[in-house]
């Protein structure tokens, strides 16, 4: 099957066509400021990108300007419409609604947005783009995976917090957990370059990009991570503070005079490794500050390998044990200082981390020494051959 994969944020879409057999990637891109002026750019596998300036006042317009892009006569990955089978859509937030994905109807989209509570900056550009592309390609089945759903296999004393249960009865009060599609993949992957049986495994994955998350999965199921609620909880990331104590989010309002949209403006978009750098949250400045001495930067680079690292450490007791520790995402795929400045709180576990190895950056690799006794590895993610997995699954039924 030929799936293309829709990610639709609020003012953007990024897009990719994937052979679901081959999981070759055809062609990909991005539609940018959608509602302002708008532009696309697409490339073809093996090919340079082209960029073109198109108005974009609505996502229906972003969707009609893929369309033409990868069915282009020149360049076009496809010769026609007729042969994308399906579409997938990445769905942030599921609630409890959806422990898998599934097959788009009018009844899920309700269900969706029931869910809009959760996540209200995500959720409601996720179905603005499913509705563009039923629209403009009636009849081809669509699908929507979760980035909720992996973590539905969380027992309850895990995703519980302890607040009164009406919270949780009346609202949906509790730790739902994001980078699903991510975890799901990202264990999976290890496991067959491990060569291990993935039902009978401990794995903790650590996601860590701007956004960043912990996860471990047991036997193949994810039963603990980082992210609760919404994405702020958990790790310190590039703009989000991650855990924090709630008296200390009253004590700052309060000295700042801040009501909560504005406390909560400061903890998702100011705080993080921007807050106490004061420098960026883009990694590269961070660690390029680091090296020349910025004691803020170095700080920030050190509290987040200290926070990934007592999250292993807490994930190994969740699981009684662990037999793989895996990065993934921007930072964790591509930064060996960061992989090695966590594993070096992790002696306690045997971890040992092989500096030849670990010399590595976006690339597949077993990064711990042979006398490890938990193993490492670097893998990256590939959250758009999953989301391609699940609506090539779902769509013939296998």
């Amino acid at each position: 099957m030929k799936i293309l994969v829709i990610n639709c944020g609020s003012s953007s879409l990024k897009y990719q066509v994937i052979d679901s057999e081959s999981e070759q990637v055809l062609c990909k891109g991005l539609c940018e400021r959608i509602g302002i002026d708008g532009r696309i750019v697409y490339q073809k596998a093996g090919l340079d990108k082209e960029i073109t300036e198109i108005p974009m006042p609505t996502h229906k317009e972003a969707v009609a300007a893929v369309i033409n892009a990868i069915t282009n006569e020149a360049t076009g990955a496809l010769k026609s419409l007729d042969e994308i089978d399906a579409v997938g859509h990445r769905v942030v937030h599921g609630g409890e609604k959806f422990a898998a994905s599934a097959l788009i109807t009018d009844e899920m989209i309700k269900v969706v947005e029931e869910c809009n509570d959760l996540a209200p900056l995500h959720n409601p550009a996720n179905i603005i783009g499913i509705n563009a592309c039923r629209e403009l390609m009636p009849g081809k089945p669509q699908v929507g995976v979760f980035d909720t759903a992996f973590h539905q296999t969380m027992p309850k004393e895990a995703y519980m917090y302890a607040v009164p249960y009406k919270y949780y009865e009346q609202y949906g009060v509790r730790r739902y957990g994001f980078h699903g599609t991510s975890h799901s993949y990202v264990s999976k992957r290890v496991a067959e370059m491990d060569g291990c049986d993935l039902k009978n495994s401990k794995i903790i994955v650590c996601h860590i990009g701007n956004g960043a998350s912990c996860c471990a999965v047991l036997n193949g199921e994810s039963v603990d991570t980082s992210m609760g609620l919404s994405p702020l909880e958990g790790l310190v990331m590039g703009t989000r503070s991650g855990d924090i104590d709630p008296s200390a989010v009253e004590f700052m309002a309060k000295k700042e005079g801040l009501d909560f949209a504005g406390v909560m403006n400061v903890l998702n978009k100011e705080s993080g490794a921007l807050g106490v750098s004061g420098i960026s949250s883009d990694f590269r400045d961070l660690i390029a500050a680091s090296a020349e001495g910025n004691e803020r930067a170095k700080l920030a680079m050190d509290m987040i390998a200290y926070r990934i690292a007592k999250y292993v450490g807490a994930y190994a007791a969740a699981m009684n044990g662990a037999d793989i520790i895996c990065f993934t995402a921007g930072l964790g795929e591509n930064n060996a200082g960061l992989r090695k400045a966590v594993c070096s709180h992790l002696g306690f576990m045997g971890v040992e981390i092989d500096d030849a190895r670990n010399d590595v950056a976006g690339e597949e690799r077993l990064v711990s020494s042979d006398s490890s006794k938990v193993k490492v590895y670097v893998v990256p993610t590939n959250e758009e051959v999953m989301i391609a997995r699940d609506t090539a699954a779902i769509v013939s039924g296998k």
